[in-house]
């Protein structure tokens, strides 16, 4: 009894919408929902339809009284069969437990790569305006740029290479 109010308390709308699940996978619950409901709906009207078999009414039916004992010699002696289903139970319950220890598993990597974004985004919004950074910053945070300028004056280069292609030559004469 215990199965037929956790079904009834779980709320399938809400899985679908906050899980994020794909068609396919929303369809194929939807579709076990409904073979489940039907097996449902056929086991509860075979359990009211009565279920024994009155053989006083078939003796004063049939004129063969010897194939009326035979079955109900039959009748009486039938014993369901019995299945053993620890094996089918074990195999879902290891399921279960590989798919949880998963699940907490991707769970922990969300929760890190999410602490990793939201410190990228506190450094981005304290980070300064580019028109507000000077040069002795730029070069503190990146010191290969100040060793190529320094490199570039020796030389006696004055133009960054490439800058009157991209930009156009800005001189009045």
């Amino acid at each position: 009894m215990a199965s037929k109010t956790a079904a009834a308390a779980v709320d399938f709308t809400r899985i679908y919408t906050t899980l994020g699940l794909g068609k396919e996978t929303i369809a194929s619950l939807q579709a076990f929902r409904k073979r489940h409901s039907e097996a449902q709906r056929l086991q509860a009207q075979y359990a009211s339809q009565p279920t024994t078999v009155d053989v006083a009414h078939y003796r004063s039916v049939l004129k063969n009284k010897a194939i009326v004992d035979e079955a109900e010699k039959l009748l009486k002696s039938f014993t369901p069969v019995t299945y053993d289903v620890n094996a089918h139970v074990k195999a879902i319950e290891t399921f279960e437990t590989k798919a949880v220890a998963k699940a907490k598993e991707t769970a922990e990597k969300i929760d890190v790569e999410l602490k990793e974004l939201q410190t990228t985004l506190a450094n981005i919004e304290g980070a300064r305006p580019f028109e507000d950074l000077t040069v002795d910053e730029v070069g503190a945070a990146h010191p290969r740029i100040t060793e190529a300028v320094e490199n570039m004056i020796k030389k006696g280069k004055w133009t960054v290479p490439g800058y009157k292609e991209k930009f156009g030559d800005l001189s009045l004469m």
